[in-house]
């Protein structure tokens, strides 16, 4: 029985971790108060404010578990800030992101974890969440670990490529062993930067200095040789692991043969490596340049890696799909690249499209109806422990789901569908003040969870995992 319908989402297509079914969300103040598969009778409908979800998916709110929002890049600085990065998520039916605090070298984790909330806090439209990337690897960066994990950190990054970021095999242990005794996971970008390095330099020795040299300097290789490196120091340290954005079939690979092995590893993909391959570098556009907005590490791929990363989704092997967002303009940032393509920032925007994105990718292709589930909800959620949004992601119940995190996706479209005024929903419309109350209800939950987790870890938990805050 439904009581006081305040507001109710009408005639919508529900996504659930059990399935895709015809129904209306009943909403009561902030909470969802009821699902009603087939509908809420008329009489009931008197007093409430209907919004029609004919023709549309209704999500629970996607959770992006790897963006670079307002950050330096070695580069240039990303288009996007918090505030306008998490604007665009919202609006695209993410409703919490995971960013990567970076230290650069000469930093503490300390200052890198500060100067990320400075920019975050009191700024963000969505729910969001720290891992720390790690540049400089010292005796003081080991001895700063345990107390990001008192902070709720508790996944980190380190990179085989890019020089002003890349830690050697021997620091990437280290990590691994520092991280391993309260069960923490490194994330790790994938490319063997020495044989990249290499390889950009005799592209370009070719006379190759446009954007289709993009991928001819980072082949399928570059990352199956750096995945296979880190897949041996996981099953020497014991330690878990995370392959993020893997592109290739030949990544794939490795991956599926350390499973064998008993090594504990998650696997990320991406939007675009499931959905463009690299001929989008022969793209020439009105200025001959346009093949640059897909310049990205690592590179688009051939069609046979698009397909075997579709199986592996398919069949449950990838743990979560997230956008590897870092905005770039296309003219005043990635043009700087004309005449070398090293030159050329090497990430682009994807944060809004996410939603898009998985319903291309599934329509017809890898579920039954569309339905994205198995890959986007359950498993991203629980890797990176996200709290409340993950679990309430994993279970569309009474309760348990805010109105922020619904979406309706237009089935023909792919886009958030018009007129259904999600956006007024999500509190888009809302002042800054009312986004700082939100984040400091936010943290001080997270200050209560951590106060609950160390009094577990004081009674002797063992292989205690804490939410990120």
């Amino acid at each position: 029985m439904v009581a006081r319908a305040r507001k109710v989402l009408r005639n919508g297509q529900l996504v659930t971790p059990k399935g895709v079914f015809l129904g209306d969300v009943v909403i009561e103040g902030d909470k969802i108060a009821d699902v009603v598969p087939g509908g809420v009778d008329e009489a009931q409908l008197a007093d409430a404010e209907v919004f029609d979800a004919t023709g549309c998916w209704v999500y629970p709110g996607f959770i992006d578990a790897h963006t670079h929002m307002q950050c330096w890049t070695g580069m240039d600085w990303t288009a996007d800030s918090f505030e306008t990065g998490t604007r665009a998520a919202a609006c695209g039916g993410t409703t919490t992101i995971v960013d990567y605090a970076t230290q650069d070298k000469g930093m503490t984790l300390h200052q890198a974890l500060d100067e990320w909330h400075k920019r975050a806090d009191g700024t963000c439209t969505a729910n969001y969440a720290f891992h720390m990337a790690i540049a400089d690897w010292n005796d003081h960066t080991r001895e700063e670990i345990a107390d990001m994990r008192d902070a709720g950190i508790t996944s980190f990054k380190t990179y085989f490529a890019y020089d002003h970021l890349r830690l050697d095999d021997a620091q990437t242990m280290e990590v691994l062993e520092a991280i391993k005794p309260f069960d923490g996971i490194l994330c790790v970008h994938c490319e063997n930067g020495t044989l990249v390095n290499e390889l950009q330099r005799r592209v370009l020795a070719e006379g190759i200095t446009g954007p289709e040299g993009h991928p001819l300097s980072r082949p399928a290789e570059c990352e199956a040789e750096a995945i296979s490196r880190l897949m041996y120091l996981s099953e020497l340290t014991g330690a878990r692991v995370n392959v993020v954005h893997c592109s290739t079939r030949l990544g794939l690979e490795q991956v599926r043969a350390a499973r064998e092995r008993g090594v504990r590893v998650s696997l990320e993909t991406c939007p675009q490596y499931l959905l463009l391959d690299d001929t989008r570098y022969l793209e020439q556009g009105e200025d001959g340049f346009a093949g640059a907005k897909y310049v990205m590490s690592p590179p688009l791929r051939k069609p046979t890696d698009i397909a075997a990363l579709r199986e592996a989704v398919a069949d449950g092997e990838v743990d979560q799909i997230s956008t590897d967002h870092c905005s770039f303009n296309l003219h005043g940032q990635k043009d700087r690249g004309r005449g070398d393509f090293t030159k050329i920032p090497q990430r682009r925007a994807r944060r809004r499209a996410q939603a898009g994105a998985h319903h291309d990718h599934v329509r017809g292709a890898a579920w039954p109806h569309g339905l994205p589930v198995p890959a986007l909800r359950g498993p991203g959620a629980r890797v990176w422990h996200v709290p409340a949004q993950g679990r309430a992601c994993r279970r569309l119940r009474r309760g348990h789901l805010r109105v922020g995190p619904l979406g309706a996706l237009d089935h023909q479209r792919g886009q958030p569908a018009p007129g259904c005024r999600l956006h007024h929903l999500r509190g888009l419309r809302g002042t800054r003040s009312r986004q700082a109350r939100l984040c400091e209800r936010h943290a001080c939950r997270a200050r209560r969870r951590a106060h609950r987790r160390e009094a577990r870890s004081l009674r002797g938990t063992i292989g205690l995992r804490t939410r990120l805050p």
